[in-house]
């Protein structure tokens, strides 16, 4: 059986702007874009140093957005283009993300090619919510280039992950613990496994009295693939 590796990921850090033809408006945008030194996703390796941006509109609750991925240092790096569909109300959280890659020579890489068993999409629900002191996520494959169980079927490959964020010495941190709770090529795992154990720390480095720079530095390792990891991004903003 042939493992499926898909160039897929969440975002890093956004920045947002309100925006709107009159005062008090909800509208908001989000714009900005991040560089990461390795691109990490839930555990995995998913390429190396790469630009990240994003572009969002939200309205009470209800967002749209668009996040990408481009290698710098490898052309043989996946592009990769991603579409959230989601909404949140207090605490809670439910979205759908339309997940693309190109993957160059792969007869299946056209963007508007949706047929089953031969697209490049994949597309993921999501629900959760935020408790303030601690959140939890569960993200499942419902649709599109699935990976495959131990029977060869559609695999519904899913992921769950608890996260605390917490301050330390003036600055911002995040400890993030994840697993996947079935076999799935997907994630390249046979049964339930621990795939995500990291540590994120983020802070605005101030430039001047009016400009500062946000970056972040995150150690995962994965004990499903005993692989370890160290990021470091910036956050480029207009």
């Amino acid at each position: 059986m042939k493992t499926i590796k898909i160039y897929i990921s969440t975002a890093l850090l956004f920045l947002s702007a309100t925006v709107g033809a009159q005062e008090g408006s909800k509208l908001e945008t989000t714009l900005g874009a991040d560089l990461v030194s390795q691109y990490i996703w839930r555990g995995q390796d998913l390429g190396k140093a790469a630009l990240q941006p994003t572009l969002g509109i939200g309205y009470k609750g209800l967002s749209l957005s668009a996040w990408g991925s481009v290698g710098i240092t490898d052309p043989a790096d996946t592009r990769e283009l991603d579409l959230t569909l989601a909404y949140s109300i207090g605490g809670f959280h439910l979205g759908v993300t339309d997940y693309w890659f190109d993957t160059g020579l792969d007869p299946r890489n056209r963007y508007f090619k949706y047929e089953a068993h031969s697209t490049n999409h994949v597309f993921e629900a999501n629900i959760g919510y935020d408790f303030n002191i601690f959140a939890l996520q569960w993200f499942t494959n419902f649709a599109g280039n699935d990976g495959h169980n131990k029977d060869d079927k559609r695999a519904y490959s899913s992921y769950f992950e608890l996260s605390v964020p917490f301050s330390l010495a003036s600055v911002n941190w995040t400890a993030t613990a994840g697993a996947v709770p079935y076999a799935t090529d997907f994630y390249g795992t046979s049964g339930f496994e621990v795939t995500n154990v990291s540590l994120r720390a983020s802070k605005d480095i101030r430039v001047t009295d009016t400009f500062s720079v946000p970056v972040f530095a995150q150690a995962t390792a994965n004990p499903s693939s005993q692989k370890a990891y160290f990021v470091f991004g910036v956050t480029l903003q207009p």
